[in-house]
């Protein structure tokens, strides 16, 4: 069952799946798509046309623009913004103010798992790999592997996260899990998971 707090503002032909909750002040606006076991915090804004898959978490006060696409277990942490805009302009060159066939809208895609931190900013057009981390307050401006942890403005690779979301330390010809102990391996700037 969903649970839509009152002061929530969802468009009539968003489709909302089952067990989602959307909590005060959000915004979903016409023909998103947010999946089953959703959580959208506070002040949340879902764009037009927007798709989350299931069970993804998006914290208070973060913005994400058409025409992002999200897939399942993504989480977006508090005051995240996933822009839709490579020039932005109030006005065109003449003075009128821009409509919306005056602009090409790009979007962010992200991947299974991934998280981004609080008060990150993506520009888009940028993909973001599955299981990726996005530390808290970072720009992201280019795309990013899967499993790659990236920090700083602008954004760079760290490291590699696990599925747990535990930094994987090396050991040999390895990168493992501190976690779960599950391994890994790099090949040609690629991380995998090895099958167990």
């Amino acid at each position: 069952m969903n649970h839509i707090e009152p002061s929530a503002d969802v468009a009539i032909d968003a489709m909302i799946g089952a067990g989602t909750n959307i909590w005060h002040l959000a915004q979903v606006r016409e023909n998103a798509v947010v999946g089953s076991e959703c959580n959208v915090g506070r002040g949340a804004y879902i764009g037009p046309g927007v798709r989350l898959g299931d069970r993804c978490k998006i914290q208070n006060y973060a913005l994400v623009y058409e025409p992002a696409v999200l897939a399942d277990g993504v989480f977006i942490g508090p005051a995240v913004i996933l822009t839709n805009d490579l020039f932005p302009r109030a006005i065109n060159p003449d003075g009128t103010l821009k409509a919306a066939s005056d602009w090409e809208m790009v979007g962010v895609n992200i991947g299974t798992g991934a998280a981004i931190g609080a008060g990150a900013t993506c520009i888009a057009p940028l993909s973001i790999g599955k299981w990726a981390i996005v530390a808290a307050g970072s720009v992201v401006t280019k795309d990013v592997p899967d499993y790659a942890m990236v920090a700083g403005v602008p954004a760079r690779q760290i490291g590699w996260a696990g599925e747990a979301g535990h930094p994987l330390r090396p050991e040999e010809d390895w990168w493992v899990c501190p976690r779960t102990e599950r391994k890994y391996l790099v090949h040609n700037e690629v991380l995998r998971p090895v099958a167990p």
